[in-house]
């Protein structure tokens, strides 16, 4: 009789109670839930969908009421019972609210305020962010250290300094006087100079060789290439410049050079009553539309803005 067993060919019959062990080893992770399973639906709703509407709803639902409310007569508005939707689409607030101020001339005044002003900061946050990248000059960072710290400063600071500048200086109650305080951005510059430093070298490097000074590659090299960020920081301060409240409202006191969101606050002197909701609800529409228009067909160039660069390799 031979000493030696014979070795069974099958690994798992020879495993014994060592591969029950193994099988056994906490370490192991454990099994996914199911794609559709209720545990996993539960924390995608909690965790993504439920939070979204909360957000969406937060910001629509102010917006849709200002809108049903420009509809409404005066009696569907102050009443003890909720009215959500109008009896009847009553476009007449709409006709009162232009007619009772001077209402295109306020549209042409932030149409000037707004295309200029936007304009001129975007240049400058072009030039000025371009310097800090490209351009060899001594303090370069400490330049860029006063951009970010006006950054953090509110710009309600600077009103009472400005405010006596530009009277000085015969601005008040001017166009060019609501323009001119507002013509640095502090964030278009630091947007921009950061994009700037995710540009390859070598390109201007190349064009530098060939003999291209700093204005032509400035025009013909960075900004084709940085478009999605520029588009970004105009989108923000057309926004900016349209939505503008605090200093247009104290540098002007005349209908002539009154933006829109200054004329609403005439119009809600002229309809200060209660039978003017309707009325300056309307105004606040026909103040918005535009801009919501203009923010959202260009929204997506806010994404791809931010995020160009963020992505290298």
């Amino acid at each position: 009789m031979s000493l030696l067993s014979p070795v069974s060919p099958d690994p798992a019959a020879n495993a014994g109670p060592a591969a029950d062990a193994f099988d056994a080893d906490p370490g192991i992770p454990p099994q996914r839930h199911r794609p559709f399973s209720r545990a996993n639906l539960v924390q995608t709703l909690a965790g993504g969908y439920l939070p979204l509407i909360v957000a969406t709803l937060v910001v629509f639902l102010p917006l849709l009421w200002m809108v049903l409310s420009s509809f409404k007569q005066p009696g569907e508005i102050i009443t003890m019972d909720l009215k959500i939707l109008p009896e009847s689409l009553n476009f007449e607030n709409y006709n009162i609210a232009m007619t009772t101020v001077p209402f295109a001339q306020f549209f042409l005044n932030s149409l000037i305020v707004t295309g200029v002003g936007a304009t001129i900061k975007v240049l400058l946050a072009i030039l000025t962010a371009y310097a800090l990248v490209f351009v060899r000059f001594p303090y370069k960072n400490v330049i860029f250290v006063l951009i970010l710290v006006a950054l953090m400063v509110p710009p309600q600071v600077s009103i009472l300094p400005n405010y006596i500048l530009i009277a000085g200086m015969g601005g008040k109650n001017t166009l060019w006087g609501i323009i001119l305080p507002g013509l640095g951005t502090a964030f278009g510059t630091f947007l921009l100079r950061q994009h700037f430093m995710t540009l390859p070298g070598s390109i201007l490097e190349s064009a530098e060789i060939d003999g291209a000074g700093h204005w032509r590659r400035l025009w013909r090299i960075v900004v084709p290439v940085s478009v999605p960020s520029i588009a970004t920081v105009a989108l923000v301060v057309v926004v900016s410049e349209w939505n503008d409240y605090i200093w247009p409202l104290i540098i002007t006191d005349r209908p002539e050079t009154m933006t829109l969101p200054v004329g609403l606050t005439l119009l809600q002197n002229s309809e200060g009553n209660g039978s003017g909701w309707g009325i300056l609800m309307a105004g606040a529409v026909l103040v918005i539309v535009p801009i919501l228009l203009v923010f959202a067909a260009l929204q997506r160039y806010i994404v791809a803005g931010l995020t160009q660069g963020s992505v290298t390799g």
